[in-house]
């Protein structure tokens, strides 16, 4: 993919959330998932984490990448993959009833505005630094990612629950 592509992909995430969030009734978000523990509310919020883990990987994977040294890195990550799976599942169901939607969509609007920005700035040569990834932590990590393949990841990982939500489609205007 490209830079470009990947900054569209953001937008077009950005764009479904609001809609999800505006179409959302009270008993949708509080409706089970497909395939999660999760209501929907809670996997919202875990959606906008996800982009929230792409900022936080960006300044690891320039600098393991320039350094060479995170195959060790990532395998003390893997081996450490149970708690890291708990606190994935537990942040979600805490944050989800301390934030109200509207909180849910500026953070995301934040998130997502400062990838773009930093996208915009990013080189080649900066894109193409890769470190190992903890594989066992998410499906869409693969053993090495680039600075690319990570800002790509959050809207992988957005499309992925987006699929196991159960939030009523918003009727149709006539």
């Amino acid at each position: 993919m490209e830079p470009y592509d990947i900054g569209e992909e953001m937008q077009r995430a950005q764009a479904e959330f609001h809609q999800l969030i505006a179409t959302a009734s009270l008993d949708d978000l509080h409706r089970s998932t497909r395939g999660t523990r999760w209501t929907n509310r809670q996997l919202l919020i875990h959606m906008v984490l996800g982009y929230g883990v792409v900022r936080t990987l960006l300044p690891l994977v320039r600098t393991l990448g320039r350094l060479g040294y995170s195959r060790g890195f990532a395998t003390a990550l893997n081996a450490a993959r149970r708690p890291f799976h708990l606190v994935n599942y537990l942040g979600p169901c805490v944050t989800a009833r301390l934030l109200p939607s509207r909180v849910m969509i500026v953070l995301l609007d934040a998130v997502i505005a400062s990838l773009r920005r930093r996208l915009a700035t990013e080189t080649e040569q900066s894109l193409a630094l890769s470190m190992y990834v903890p594989t066992d932590w998410d499906p869409y990590f693969t053993p090495t990612m680039s600075v690319l393949d990570v800002y790509h990841f959050g809207t992988q990982h957005f499309d992925h629950h987006r699929r196991q939500l159960t939030i009523a489609a918003p009727p149709a205007q006539s």
